[in-house]
């Protein structure tokens, strides 16, 4: 029986430098080109990704690297936050892949597929911390805005980078990757909100993705330096709900972890389409 594509695609990965690959999708991101180049190459990716760039702040001259292309920021006032304390915003434009409860042995299911709060963050704290709490997964497509913002507000207590290789996460890693999320590098940020309790938010890198880096620090990840765990405490950064905490440098995947203390409920549906700073979920 032949094999379907895309089993054919993550079969082929596996063997392949998908760190070194990424680096070097990152770097060639970063060359700055002549500015009717770039306006072409802009041109073809939003025309073929369907990229809105009515909302985005272009550059005076436009964009001179691919990198500052992807990365872009949004003019003011084009995504305004949920006014309501209590609401679980959206972390990234992107598509809700799933949401749900974490069960009383700290796991959860993805797509279908069994993972545990120690797979995705490695920190036997949070197992504690999010046993019987909720999760949910927002994954960005090409065309969407690859920030990352705050779900919550508060200040942030604890950034984990989190070591891995680099995997696609589109239906190729997913579908075809065994617990492709908890593979891959990542960077798990934890916010001690007034309303909501402790949240945190991992952005999960995936092939392609040069690197991913944080708005508040100087942490990068995909470029040879030490994971490792930066705690703040009560001298970590507040950022309130919908201020930036990261970009994907190229796009990836973005999980929001909430302890069982502060149960929320969904208004977000499985599959729908969502954007920075709109309620997914609110306190009950």
């Amino acid at each position: 029986m032949a094999l379907e594509p895309a089993r054919i695609a993550a079969t082929s990965l596996r063997v392949l430098p998908r760190k070194r690959i990424s680096r070097l999708v990152g770097r060639l991101a970063d060359i700055r080109g002549p500015s009717l180049v770039m306006d072409r190459a802009v041109s073809v990716f939003s025309s073929i990704y369907k990229v809105d760039l009515g909302e985005a702040q272009v550059p005076r001259g436009g964009f001179r690297s691919f990198d500052e292309f992807f990365t872009r920021r949004l003019a003011a006032g084009a995504r305004p936050c949920d006014p309501d304390p209590r609401a679980l915003v959206s972390p990234a434009d992107g598509v809700v892949e799933d949401f749900g409860p974490i069960d009383e042995s700290a796991c959860l299911f993805i797509k279908g597929r069994e993972y545990s709060v120690q797979d995705l963050l490695i920190d036997d704290v949070a197992v504690e911390r999010y046993r019987g709490g909720q999760y949910v997964i927002i994954y960005l497509s090409p065309r969407h805005y690859h920030r990352v913002h705050a779900p919550a507000s508060g200040r942030v207590e604890e950034l984990r980078h989190v070591p891995g290789t680099l995997y696609p996460v589109n239906s190729i890693g997913t579908d075809h990757v065994d617990k492709v999320f908890a593979q891959n590098e990542r960077i798990a940020m934890r916010q001690n909100d007034e309303h909501l309790g402790h949240v945190t938010t991992v952005m999960v890198g995936a092939i392609g993705v040069g690197r991913i880096t944080v708005s508040f620090d100087d942490v990068i990840t995909n470029r040879g330096r030490a994971p490792g765990v930066r705690r703040y405490g009560e001298d970590g950064p507040p950022i309130a709900r919908g201020e930036e905490l990261g970009v994907f440098h190229l796009g990836s995947t973005a999980i929001v972890f909430v302890e069982p203390a502060c149960p929320v409920s969904f208004e977000a549906t499985r599959g729908s389409e969502v954007v920075v700073g709109e309620a997914i979920a609110r306190r009950r």
